[in-house]
């Protein structure tokens, strides 16, 4: 059964990402989006290094690309990939860009998967990493998993069904799936399947993640030199 459509249209997404990760200035430049790869070549003379920063183009149409300010956090979702970085809707031979309808759910979305990156990696204790959230927005008709009879593509844990249902929707041509959010009861998000479903987001807070050598377990959020303690964001798996 394919899921119905609905329109989404929330003024605000919420998406968490590590600081670590830079701009890309190629892609919040002005340039049309189908003269990039010309200009990516005219920078590599100077730049040899940018080929690595701004990913595989081939991997976005002209058509489905996204410039203008903040669009680099978008399209580096989508050029940058790799099947050691799997997700819910892609096993890792394509890009999604997720967000959630709130700063909480992000968090305790993106904190659950973080806290499996250091599980598997052996982490220490007391480890802190440095977040930055990002405030965007849709306005797109996506397939909608929020509706009844669809609980069984939001395994807490097997991704197979939904990765499977994602590889032949978007290969149709979807933009993309919003769904509730597994890790925060209550709450829902998007996996946009193409960088133009959604526009380019602004900065927003910068957080700290603590790793208390099991998962995260707080996150402070920083502005200007003032420190906000946030709940705890003990993931949830019910």
């Amino acid at each position: 059964m394919i899921p119905p459509l609905s329109t989404v249209d929330w003024p605000r997404t919420h998406r968490l990402v590590m600081s670590h990760y830079p701009p890309i200035n190629l892609y919040d430049d002005v340039a049309d989006p189908r003269d990039w790869e010309a200009l990516a070549a005219a920078q590599a003379h100077t730049n040899p290094r940018i080929h690595e920063e701004i990913g595989d183009l081939s991997l976005v149409p002209p058509e489905r690309r996204l410039s203008g300010d903040g669009a680099s956090w978008v399209m580096a979702a989508f050029t940058h990939i790799s099947p050691d970085r799997t997700s819910r809707f892609s096993a890792g031979a394509y890009g999604v860009f997720y967000a959630a309808d709130s700063l909480e759910t992000a968090l305790y979305e993106h904190s659950f998967h973080m806290g499996r990156f250091y599980a598997r990696t052996a982490e220490p204790p007391g480890l802190v990493s440095e977040v930055r959230q990002l405030i965007g927005s849709v306005n797109a008709d996506l397939l909608d998993l929020q509706r009844p009879g669809f609980e069984h593509l939001l395994d807490p844990e097997d991704y197979g069904l939904s990765q499977a249902l994602a590889d032949a929707r978007r290969a149709e041509g979807s933009d993309g799936i919003v769904y509730p959010s597994v890790r925060d009861p209550g709450g829902a998000c998007i996996a946009a399947f193409w960088p133009n479903v959604v526009t380019p987001p602004l900065q927003g807070d910068h957080l700290r993640y603590h790793w208390d050598g099991t998962q995260v377990t707080l996150a402070a959020k920083t502005t200007g030199d003032r420190a906000t303690f946030v709940p705890s964001v003990r993931p949830r798996t019910s």
